[in-house]
């Protein structure tokens, strides 16, 4: 995305790869970064954005996303999101990843995420490189996980020949069955049908054996539990290609969220005990966690207003991820900069896509964010299609005040 006008975006706190913030401005032509520094200086001809003191950042690159829901991503300072398989019908093959790789532009990027087995059954593989080539980014078991572990060895060997990533949703099915709740004291109490922790580890404990086993890449969307982080850590030291993700949820929310039956916290995987989120924090202040992301999945109240165990998981995760991460730099678990890391830096290495950093070269996304802006989350006044949120009436802090794609502004207050 650029248009005839280059930018400058000036007065700023540039935040920069090497890890410093430093006070200076950015400069972009033809959709692409030009200068970035305490001595770049608007040219004639320039539109300019005064920052006003703010952060510049690189815009958000959010990983696996439900819905295309572009007003909630820009309030949420989101230029890119991975597009997950599971859509009606199934992003299976060429024509419709093709066709979900248009769908946002110009002002919003998708990356759709190709299914790893036909109609995402978890039975024959898909045309993967087929996919690719029509403009998939990697590859995903979508909501569920493979059981057949030919299959899943098969699906990496190929990914691995492909230079692919699989991206892994790691909950042994045969153990979790119709659970809507984790095993313990919560669940008892309300009488949800549960499962046990530990069918997230088996998950990841035979996905990397498999993936080392073929040579391959492989990244645990949502690791929310302290023996899953534990396996994901160990095949780090080992050299493996294993990374891991997490979304907001599970390192500000435990299984007692569920109390009163609310809905807006049924997720999956399902929310886990204390320890576990304390754990969650654990691992993305080590750095065992390389990505936060959204999980943006908005339901409306056709979805989420039944009885718990009928509900539809999922939450609008997209204007939150922001200042909920942010809470992990105020609370003095990560740096500022290591923030921006999991949200935008680390995603886009991922998907292999050339953003997610303010350095001369990369595309021209950029956010200007007032990292201590106090808002309200209001699931009732939210920007996205549906306000399924278990943060609503929680305050919270930072806000994108200015938001541009390719160099060209989408939002600007």
């Amino acid at each position: 995305m650029s248009n005839n006008t280059p930018l400058t975006v000036t007065g700023g706190q540039l935040v920069l790869p090497d890890g410093t913030i430093a006070p200076g401005a950015l400069r972009s032509e033809g959709g692409f970064i030009t200068a970035v520094g305490a001595d770049v200086t608007p040219q004639p001809g320039d539109e300019v954005h005064d920052a006003r003191g703010r952060l510049i950042a690189p815009g958000l690159v959010d990983i696996g996303v439900f819905a295309i829901d572009k007003p909630a991503f820009h309030f949420g300072g989101i230029t890119r999101a991975a597009l997950m398989p599971d859509q009606n019908p199934p992003l299976d093959v060429p024509a419709r990843v093709r066709f979900a790789a248009q769908s946002g532009k110009p002002d919003l990027w998708v990356h759709p995420l190709a299914a790893a087995t036909q109609n995402l059954e978890g039975k024959a593989l898909a045309e993967i490189a087929l996919m690719r080539d029509a403009g998939a980014k990697a590859v995903t078991t979508g909501r569920q996980w493979i059981a057949d572990s030919g299959t899943m060895l098969r699906l990496l060997q190929y990914t691995g020949m492909l230079g692919m990533v699989v991206l892994a949703h790691p909950e042994d099915a045969g153990i979790t069955g119709k659970a809507v709740a984790t095993s313990g004291e919560m669940a008892t109490r309300l009488g949800l049908p549960s499962a046990p922790a530990e069918a997230e580890a088996l998950a990841i404990s035979r996905d990397i054996a498999l993936a080392e086993l073929a040579g391959a890449a492989i990244h645990f969307r949502k690791v929310t539990t302290a023996r899953g982080l534990d396996l994901v850590r160990r095949a780090k030291d080992r050299g493996l290609k294993v990374t891991a993700g997490v979304t907001p949820a599970y390192f500000m929310l435990s299984d007692l969220a569920l109390a009163g039956f609310r809905t807006f916290a049924h997720l999956s995987p399902p929310l886990r005990s204390e320890d576990d989120r304390k754990a969650v924090i654990a691992a993305i202040g080590d750095g065992t966690i390389d990505v936060v992301a959204s999980g943006h999945d908005p339901r409306g109240p056709e979805d989420k207003r039944l009885p718990f165990a009928d509900s539809a998981p999922g939450m609008a995760g997209a204007e939150t991820l922001l200042p909920l991460t942010m809470n992990l730099v105020r609370d003095g678990v990560i740096s500022l900069s290591r923030a921006f890391e999991l949200i935008a830096t680390n995603p886009a290495k991922l998907l292999g896509v050339n953003a997610g950093k303010l350095e001369v070269g990369a595309e021209a996304d950029i956010a200007v964010i007032d990292a201590d802006r106090p808002w309200i989350v209001d699931s009732d006044k939210m920007a996205a299609a549906a306000g399924n949120t278990p943060f609503d009436k929680q305050p919270v802090q930072g806000r994108v005040l200015a938001l541009f794609k390719g160099g060209v502004a989408v939002k600007a207050r």
